[in-house]
């Protein structure tokens, strides 16, 4: 499976829309706490959501794995993206938090974090090719 997005506009205050099935189609906005109106999504907002949902699906997986499907079941993961200042480069930084909440076996959440595509990406790189289109 491969996702496809267009960004578009003023950047954090243009829109981004997917191309695939459904689609989905957002308005940017700039963040209160980052000087902005705060009256749209952000790119730090959706990467929360998606890494909550995709943690989610990570723990079910390896909680069904393990025979322990019943643990999972009404988990909740919270997740949190900071943006700021790096502390040894330009530019900004991304930081993640991660809370998984109804859980209390700590080798389940670890097997989920191992398995995350996004918790990969963040712990080993991902690759990223970038092109003119």
């Amino acid at each position: 499976y491969t996702a496809h997005a267009t960004a578009s506009g003023q950047g954090r205050n243009g829109t981004v829309k997917s191309n695939d099935d459904i689609g989905l189609e957002l308005r940017l906005a700039m963040p209160k706490s980052l000087g902005g109106k705060g009256d749209g999504q952000n790119p730090e907002m959706l990467l929360a959501m998606g890494y909550s949902a995709c943690f989610l699906g990570a723990l079910q997986m390896v909680a069904g794995q393990q025979g322990k499907t019943a643990l999972a079941r009404d988990a909740k993961v919270h997740a949190q993206v900071h943006i700021g200042k790096p502390n040894d480069m330009a530019g900004f930084g991304l930081s993640v938090e991660i809370q998984v909440e109804g859980v209390k076996d700590q080798a389940l959440i670890d097997g989920a974090h191992a398995a995350c595509p996004y918790s990969r990406a963040f712990k080993h790189g991902a690759e990223v090719k970038v092109s003119q289109a």
